[in-house]
C-alpha cells in the first residue's frame, strides 16, 4: 500500500488556502496510486494554538469537515486531517480523523499529551486509547505529534493490533532527533510502521523542522523528507509487521502484571 505524506507550510486561519493545498496534494497522490494522504497537525486551520482557540468560530468546523470529506471522495483517496474538536463537556481538543476513499470517517482520535504552554492554554488533553481499524487490509491507528514520543501511546496502539500508525505532527526546528532517532525506535520496539507528517516553514512565529518520515517495523527508514515542502511517498508491506513480530515477539512476551507492580 502506497502512503503519501504532505509536508507543507499552512497559513494560520486561512482555511481556503490550506484546503486548496490539501486538495492539490490529494490529486497528485491519487494520481500516483496512493491509498491515503496524511496531513500535518491542525493543517487546515494552521498551527497557532492560542489564535486558533480565540479566533476560530466552532460553527465553522462541520462545514470544514464536510469539505475535507469531499476532497477524499472526489479524489478517491483516504485522508488523515487534524482539526480542533469540542468535547461533550465543552473542552477544546486537538483531534485527528481518518477518512476512507468515499469520504466516510473510519477513525477519530484526540491528542492525549499536549506540548508546551500554548497548547496547554488553548486545549484540553483527551483521554481515549488509540483505536484500530482495518484500512485497505492493514490494521491502522493514529496518535498526534507529542503522543508518539511516549512509548506507552504507541505500545497501546500496537497491543490493540495496529500495524500502521499515522501521525499528524507540528514539530519545531531544533528537535531533529525526534524523526531521526525516536520515531525509528518507536517503530522498532512496537514493530509497526509509523508515518509522521510535519509542517515546514514559518507559521505565526514558529519555525518548523520538516523532516517528515516513514519508519518500518524493523526500525528502517522507508522515506525521509528534508526541510522543504514536498509530497513524500512510501510503500508499506502489509506482511512486514507480522514477520517482525514472529521473529522477536516483543508484544507476546510483555509482562504487564509485573510492570504494574513496578508502578506502571
Amino acid at each position: 500500500m502506497l502512503l503519501a505524506l504532505l509536508q507543507a507550510n499552512s497559513a494560520v486561519l486561512d482555511v481556503e488556502a490550506n484546503c486548496s493545498a490539501i486538495a492539490a496534494a490529494a490529486r497528485a497522490a491519487a494520481a500516483r496510486g496512493a491509498a491515503v494522504l496524511l496531513t500535518p497537525e491542525l493543517f487546515p486551520v494552521g498551527y497557532a494554538p492560542r489564535r486558533v482557540r480565540s479566533e476560530l468560530a466552532p460553527a465553522l468546523l462541520p462545514a470544514l469537515r464536510d469539505r475535507l470529506a469531499a476532497i477524499a471522495r472526489n479524489n478517491r483517496i483516504g485522508l488523515v486531517y487534524s482539526l480542533p474538536r469540542i468535547s461533550e463537556q465543552g473542552e477544546w481538543q486537538i483531534s485527528a480523523t481518518l477518512l476512507d476513499a468515499t469520504g466516510a470517517s473510519l477513525l477519530s482520535y484526540g491528542k492525549v499529551h499536549l506540548f508546551g504552554p500554548d497548547e496547554r492554554a488553548a486545549f484540553s488533553p483527551a483521554r481515549e486509547r488509540p483505536g484500530v481499524v482495518d484500512f485497505n487490509g492493514i490494521p491502522t491507528s493514529m496518535v498526534i505529534c507529542y503522543d508518539v514520543e511516549f512509548p506507552e501511546a504507541v505500545r497501546a496502539a500496537a497491543v490493540g493490533g495496529a500495524e500502521l500508525l499515522l501521525v499528524p505532527t507540528a514539530l519545531a526546528h531544533g528537535f531533529d532527533d525526534v524523526p531521526r532517532v525516536l520515531l525509528r525506535a518507536r517503530a522498532l520496539e512496537s514493530q509497526l510502521t509509523i508515518a509522521y507528517a510535519n509542517h515546514s516553514g514559518d507559521e505565526d512565529g514558529c519555525r518548523f523542522l520538516g523532516g517528515s518520515v516513514v519508519a518500518g517495523p524493523d526500525g528502517g527508514l522507508l522515506a525521509e523528507a528534508g526541510g522543504e515542502p514536498q509530497l513524500l511517498y512510501a510503500e508499506v508491506d502489509p506482511g512486514a509487521a507480522g514477520r517482525e513480530r514472529r521473529t522477536v515477539p516483543y508484544l507476546e512476551e510483555r509482562r504487564p502484571d509485573l510492570y504494574s507492580s513496578w508502578g506502571f
